[in-house]
């Protein structure tokens, strides 16, 4: 019966050490197996059904909040005087990203085109789109900046152009009209003899080649040959580098479409991506950690340096030329200027992002800009006026988005529960060999004395009888 004890207990034994084994095994394996699935679903792959459906239809509703800074005293500005402004708003729009014209490539490349939609929301905004606000004419006063340095004849003949299709120095429209486009005898004139001078080729307004429209042709790596360039960008719009800018280094195109990243993010990574609205790369830098819902992220943040002049940051000077820092003069592309809302100081307050660094998601997003208008006097253009030079506020706005609901659970539930299931097991596991190994042992041990006394015992009633008898029947 001992012997029987001491052979289980020896079973018991090997079974902890087997359990200890595959304890210590799956700590070194299991943050293996959670990375390989990380890259298997972070392949753009139609096979990755929920990644590839979040790739190519953004599910996170994200809105725009718009301010309008409504001009008071327009006549007073003609005459030179200090522009008063109040701000009108939020007037706020629901956003839906959607890729198409998706083709995948044999080199490990994907093209898309992804279309934006805007949908106005009355119930989240302070006011109406038939609001009506008074902003400065970018058709007029952004065309004399450009005409300034031509021959005098020539800014009259354009100033005699604004008067003879009616256009003012300033606008007083509806908010939607303002957004979205208006029709302009101009804007007709314009794109009828002087194709390509504008934007758009309907009607002119601030997001009038946003909605409905999409932000040119993307090509990214898929990932599959190398995840460490997944959602990177390979050209846009058949171009690898821009020609807006002065420096190859502002003309490159950097990073990512601005959506997600690679993933096996580190508190050294940056964010840089592609913004076409912006018509240059921009990068997001490491500020902190933080949490969505018990998921630990990444806060990414725009450097102090990113709209900064080329005399305070000299790498920007490809970018000029510049005005203040907190600017970044579009012109090249656009017909404004874009700066940090308000030109605060607490400039990393203004693009934030929440970001996964397992999978390079981001889960939270706020982004701010103001766009502005430089305007001034010039001479021959007789709707300039006397007005003084000034970087006039029109417009800022705000993009937010945010994961949530069934994403974010599956999100939490991959990404917190399975890590922490897996982590109690290995630890469960090695625990569990150790104690069965301890209580067995012991056992053994029990058992090991119990059975020598037995067989010391035995010897001596042996020994007792033999001396009792005679030697010979007890040795022979």
């Amino acid at each position: 019966m001992a012997m029987d004890k001491s052979k289980v207990a020896i079973g018991f034994i090997v079974a902890g050490v087997l359990t200890v084994f595959f304890g210590t095994v799956l700590t070194f394996v299991g943050p293996i197996i959670i990375d390989d699935q990380v890259v298997k679903n972070t392949v753009i792959d139609p096979k990755n059904e929920m990644s590839y459906t979040m790739w190519k239809d953004v599910p996170v509703p994200f809105y725009m909040s718009v301010y309008f800074f409504n001009v008071l005293n327009p006549k007073e500005i003609l005459d030179g005087e200090k522009p008063m402004v109040e701000q009108k708003g939020p007037y706020v729009y629901r956003k839906r990203i959607q890729k198409d014209n998706i083709t995948f490539h044999a080199n490990g490349t994907v093209s898309y085109r992804e279309y934006r939609t805007y949908f106005f929301e009355p119930s989240m905004s302070s006011g109406n789109e038939s609001d009506v606000v008074t902003i400065p004419n970018m058709l007029v006063l952004g065309a004399a900046v450009m005409m300034e340095n031509m021959p005098f004849p020539v800014r009259l003949m354009m100033s005699a152009t604004f008067k003879t299709f009616k256009e003012g120095t300033f606008l007083t429209k509806p908010v939607g009209e303002l957004m979205w486009g208006y029709d302009s005898g101009l804007v007709d004139f314009l794109n009828k003899y002087l194709p390509g001078m504008l934007p758009t080729s309907g009607k002119f307004g601030l997001f009038a080649d946003f909605n409905s429209s999409n932000t040119g042709l993307f090509t990214i790596h898929t990932g599959k040959d190398d995840i460490r360039k997944v959602h990177k960008v390979d050209s846009w719009n058949g171009l690898t580098e821009l020609n807006y800018w002065r420096t190859p280094q502002c003309n490159m195109i950097n990073g990512t479409a601005g959506q997600m990243w690679p993933p096996f993010m580190t508190r050294e990574s940056t964010l840089p991506f592609y913004s076409p609205d912006a018509c240059r790369s921009m990068e997001l830098v490491y500020q902190r950690d933080g949490q969505m819902k018990g998921i630990p992220l990444y806060r990414y943040v725009a450097p102090k340096t990113l709209f900064a002049n080329g005399t305070d940051y000299a790498p920007n000077e490809g970018f000029c030329p510049c005005r203040q820092s907190g600017l970044l003069n579009v012109s090249s592309c656009r017909h404004s200027e874009l700066t940090w809302t308000h030109l605060l100081r607490s400039r990393t307050l203004q693009h934030s992002m929440l970001t996964e660094a397992l999978t390079g998601v981001p889960l939270n997003v706020s982004i701010r800009l103001q766009l502005n208008l430089y305007m001034k006097r010039v001479s021959g253009i007789t709707e300039t006026g006397k007005i003084s030079e000034v970087v006039m506020p029109m417009i800022w706005f705000e993009e937010s988005g945010y994961i949530d609901g069934p994403i974010l659970t599956t999100f939490h539930t991959n990404l917190v529960i399975l890590p922490s299931v897996m982590e109690y097991m290995q630890y469960g596991f090695i625990t569990l060999g150790l104690v069965t190994i301890v209580i067995a042992a012991l056992v053994h041990h029990k058992v090991k004395v119990k059975l020598t006394h037995s067989m010391q015992a035995a010897v001596c009633r042996y020994l007792t009888a033999c001396s009792t008898s005679h030697s010979y029947a007890c040795f022979s």
